[in-house]
C-alpha cells in the first residue's frame, strides 16, 4: 500500500496574509523529516494542512491515492483517527484519565473493546519504559514521562503518519533529547512517517530530511547529518 503524504501547490490565506504561498513536497513512508523557519513562516500552517487540520485555499494533499482535500470535516476527522498521530507540545493528555487510558483513547473511538484496548495500551508504555505508570495521571508524572505517554498514543493504532508539533519545547535539553531518541525510533520500528515541526537544530538533527520554510515558500529541502543521532 502506497503511504506516501503528498502535498501539491498548497496555499493557505490569513486575510492579505500568505502562510503558504505554493508549497509542494512528498514525504515517504518511513521517513523522518523536520520543518523549520522563523516564527510566521508558515511551518505550523503547513503541518496542520498535511494532516487535515486545515484545508488549503488552493492546491491538495494526498496520502496514498486518497485527496484528504475533497473529505468531508467527518472523513478528515476519521482519517486523522485512524491514520494520523499526533504529539503536541504540552502532550494534551486528558488530565482525568491515567497514562493507560490515554493511550486507550484512539482505540475506543475505533471501536475496541475497553479491556483490549487497555491491554494494548498497557503493552505501548511498557515498551516506551511506563510500565508501572498505567494507573497515574498527567499530573502525577515528570514532563518526559507525559511524552512518552503521548507518543504511546500517537502510535497505539498504527498510523501512517505521526506529526510532531515542538514534541520537546517544554521540556530540558536532556528530557528532549530523551524524548526524541524514543520518537524516532519507535516511529521507525512501526513503521510510519515522522514529520516534526521544531525550532530546536539539534531536534531537527535527530530527523533525516530537513525541510527549511520561509516567507510561505520552501526555501531548502536537503538531507541531515543526523548529529542528534550520536
Amino acid at each position: 500500500m502506497n503511504e506516501t503524504l503528498t502535498a501539491t501547490n498548497l496555499v493557505k490565506t490569513y486575510g492579505q496574509v500568505h502562510a503558504l504561498a505554493g508549497v509542494s513536497l512528498a514525504i515517504n513512508a518511513g521517513e523522518t523529516v523536520a520543518i523549520m523557519g522563523p516564527s510566521g513562516s508558515g511551518k505550523s500552517t503547513l503541518l496542520h494542512c498535511l494532516s487535515g487540520i486545515l484545508k488549503p485555499d488552493g492546491g491538495d494533499v494526498r496520502l496514498g491515492g486518497a485527496d484528504i482535500t475533497t473529505m468531508s470535516d467527518a472523513q478528515r476527522s476519521k482519517l486523522r483517527r485512524s491514520r494520523f498521530g499526533f504529539v503536541f507540545q504540552d502532550g494534551q493528555l486528558v488530565a482525568e484519565l491515567s497514562a493507560a487510558e490515554n493511550v486507550a483513547f484512539p482505540l475506543l473511538l475505533a471501536g475496541w473493546s475497553r479491556s483490549k484496548a487497555l491491554a494494548e495500551a498497557n503493552q505501548w508504555l511498557s515498551r516506551l519504559g511506563l510500565a508501572e505508570m498505567g494507573g497515574r495521571k498527567p499530573g502525577e508524572m515528570s514532563g518526559g514521562q507525559a511524552q512518552r505517554v503521548a507518543i504511546a498514543r500517537a502510535l497505539v493504532h498504527k498510523p501512517a503518519v505521526v506529526f510532531a508539533d515542538e514534541p520537546t519545547g517544554a521540556l530540558d535539553q536532556a528530557t528532549g533529547h530523551e524524548v526524541m531518541q524514543i520518537l524516532t525510533t519507535v516511529t521507525k520500528m512501526s513503521g510510519a512517517s515522522l514529520i516534526v515541526v521544531t525550532h530546536d537544530t539539534k531536534v531537527a538533527g535527530w530527523c533525516s530530511r530537513l525541510i527549511e520554510i520561509r516567507d510561505a515558500l520552501i526555501h531548502a529541502d536537503s538531507a541531515t547529518n543526523q548529529a542528534g543521532v550520536r
